[in-house]
């Protein structure tokens, strides 16, 4: 379904874009050929086929070579705390700065 002058004069003004009598054509003519990928891409029966946490996967036959999920540097948290001007339950204090 391709868009109408008017659609695109819309759409412009929804983004807050400016785009002028002369431009619209050829911004109507690129969206027009981004929504006829998209319309492409919605006809591939994808039936079946198991989604990919990454593309990489198919292109690594080992998979994606990930880091291990696991804690490398220690809480300072309570260190952090102690030189702050206040805090209170584990929470910094501030000045009020919105009245």
């Amino acid at each position: 379904m391709p868009l109408s002058p008017e659609q695109i004069q819309r759409l412009a003004r929804l983004a807050r874009v400016a785009v002028s009598p002369e431009e619209s054509s050829a911004v109507r003519e690129q969206l027009n050929r981004v929504l006829k990928l998209i319309d492409e891409l919605r006809a591939v029966d994808t039936t079946g086929i198991e989604p990919m946490s990454h593309p990489v996967a198919e292109l690594i036959p080992a998979g994606q070579r990930l880091r291990d999920d696991e804690v490398t540097e220690s809480d300072c948290h309570a260190e952090y705390q102690s030189v702050a001007p206040a805090v209170e339950r584990g929470l910094y204090l501030v000045p009020k700065v919105i009245e």
